[in-house]
Order: structure tokens, then C-alpha cells, then sequence
């Protein structure tokens, strides 16, 4: 896959590790089509990078995912990347966990319900084109879940999962599966505020398109690619150190 000359289409690139690897494929020539939820986010990242499309669509809800696509279809008929970016995450106590439904819902469905239907939906169109991608983006918590983060964590592993079996399934075809395995990010990605932790996400988006360009389908960076060699009693190691850790600093979760 070459990554020049594609049109793109980056689900939560608004900001954090979407608008990261925006401006990433602007800089090689791609054109760049962006969506996120709110406007405000849509227009500070255009003011930042003039070249950006930006359409505003919350992929929780299955019309507005298909509208994107008709959007997509019609408007750039030779669009070839989808990336699956879009995600929320939420600390959840098992133990008071009182909240509606929906609450719970939301995180599932922006998770893994909206890449994988984005996906279904807009492989019949890739497949057509000479060369594509799907470019899911997972994260090190599919590999070594944070018990604080339950429901993200398993919609993450799933993610992953489907990645995995959409890749043997496309194998010979024009479109290529890429899975981006992020670590701890300082991002927005809980809430303004909330995430301040994390490696920095310029450093985290060189450091994946160095991988990208050399042709890697599982990118990993810092604990993330340590994480992707580790055996499973390894992995439950690291997630209960990982949940000692979370209650040291946080005795009233």
C-alpha cells in the first residue's frame, strides 16, 4: 500500500490520535476527510490544517454511520482508506454500576459496533477500488485489560479480534488490514481533563507512520508493542499490576 494520492476517510479526527494521523496523511498528499461530534472540534481542526474535509457525524448512532458513507460514495467516488479511530472511555465501579443502560451502551456502540459496521458496510466499495485499506485503531488494554475501564477494555479486545479475522478473510484482496495498537495516550479521550497521562501523541503518530510506510499491519508503540509479545500469564501480570496501581492512587473509585 502506497500512502500517497489516497482519499480518507479518519472517524474521530477532531483531535487526540485522529487529528494526529490526519495531518499526517495531509503531509504525504493524501486528501483527508475527517468526522467527529461536535462542530467546535470539526472547525479548530480546519483552522489548524485548511486542507482538511470535515463532516459532522456521531458514529454512535447506525443512520448517521450509513449517511457518512453515502456522503463518502457520492462525493468522492475513489475514496480507498477507512480509519476507524472513534472511541470513548469511561472508569466504570462493577460495584455501583447504577447508571442506565444506554450510559453503558454509548461505549459499545462507538467502540466496536461503529467499526465494524462502518466497515461492512464500505467494503463492497473497497473492494473495488485497485488498492484500500481499513485501518482500526485498538489499543494496549485489548492485550492486558484495565479493570477500571472494563467495558472499553473488552470492546477494545473485540475490535481487535475482528481485525484479526477480516485480514485472513481479505487475503488476495485490493484491501489491506492494518491494526494500530495504541499504549496510554495523553489525549481527551475519557473527557477535557480527564487523560492527561501517556506518551505524547506527535511522538505516538512518527513513531506509526514510520511503521505504516514500511509496511507493518500491527502497529504497536512503547508498552502497546511490548505488550504484543507477551505470553498470557505475562499479559494477567501486567493487567493486575496495572489495577494495584489504579487503586493506590485512587482509594474512592
Amino acid at each position: 500500500m502506497e500512502w500517497n494520492g489516497n482519499t480518507i476517510l479518519v472517524t474521530g479526527g477532531s483531535n487526540g490520535i485522529g487529528l494526529a494521523l490526519a495531518a499526517r496523511f495531509l503531509a504525504r498528499g493524501n486528501r483527508v476527510v475527517i468526522c467527529g461530534r461536535r462542530q467546535e472540534k470539526l472547525d479548530e481542526a480546519k483552522a489548524v490544517y485548511p486542507d482538511l474535509i470535515t463532516v459532522r457525524c456521531d458514529v454512535m448512532r447506525p443512520e448517521e454511520r450509513l449517511r457518512l458513507l453515502a456522503y463518502m460514495n457520492e462525493t468522492y467516488p475513489d475514496w480507498n482508506v477507512l480509519v476507524n479511530n472513534a472511541g470513548i472511555q469511561q472508569h466504570i465501579n462493577v460495584r455501583r454500576a447504577s447508571e442506565p443502560w444506554e450510559h453503558y451502551e454509548r461505549e459499545i456502540a462507538i467502540n466496536f459496533d461503529a467499526p465494524v459496521h462502518l466497515t461492512l458496510a464500505a467494503l463492497p466499495h473497497l473492494l473495488e477500488r485497485p488498492r484500500a485499506a481499513v485501518v482500526n485503531v485498538t489499543s494496549g488494554l485489548a492485550l492486558a485489560p484495565a479493570a477500571w475501564a472494563p467495558v472499553y477494555s473488552a470492546t477494545k479486545a473485540a475490535l481487535r479480534s475482528f481485525t484479526q479475522s477480516l485480514r485472513l478473510q481479505l487475503q488476495g484482496a485490493s484491501v489491506e488490514v492494518v491494526e494500530i495498537v495504541p499504549p496510554a495516550v495523553n489525549t481527551d479521550l475519557g473527557g477535557p481533563g480527564l487523560h492527561t497521562f501517556g506518551v505524547p501523541v506527535d511522538d505516538f503518530a512518527d513513531a506509526v507512520f514510520e511503521k505504516l510506510e514500511a509496511g507493518a499491519k500491527e502497529i504497536g508503540y512503547g508498552d502497546a508493542e511490548r505488550r504484543l509479545s507477551l505470553v498470557p500469564q505475562e499479559l494477567r501480570n501486567a493487567a493486575e499490576q496495572m489495577w494495584a496501581g489504579f487503586r493506590s492512587r485512587n482509594s474512592n473509585f
